[in-house]
């Protein structure tokens, strides 16, 4: 397989992704979309790096992975303490947490 089919594959999780960030509301499931386009960026990472027998790009997909990780950890940390507070989870109505 040659690295266009990788990078088409990348291509389309990300956008289905950016998608998905663009048009939900709920502050889960833009939390998915959000890992979805950090994994459509990481494929990539992982095909360049596959493709100039270099392990620069395999470093940095580590990276993005401690970013996701990250990202979920505090993500839903929010969410719960919305969900605790009785606030709505919608995005567009939720303004602030205050406490």
């Amino acid at each position: 397989m040659t690295i266009a089919w990788y990078l088409a594959l990348s291509a389309i999780v990300f956008v289905l992704g950016a998608v998905g960030v663009i048009t939900r509301r709920n502050p889960l499931v833009i939390l998915l979309c959000l890992e979805l386009m950090l994994n459509g960026g990481n494929l990539a990472l992982i095909a360049f790096s596959r493709h100039f027998a270099n392990g620069a790009g395999q470093i940095f997909g580590l990276a993005v992975m401690a970013v996701a990780a990250s990202e979920v950890c505090v993500g839903l940390g929010l969410v719960v303490a919305i969900n605790r507070r009785s606030l709505p989870l919608d995005v567009d109505r939720l303004s602030e947490l205050r406490g």
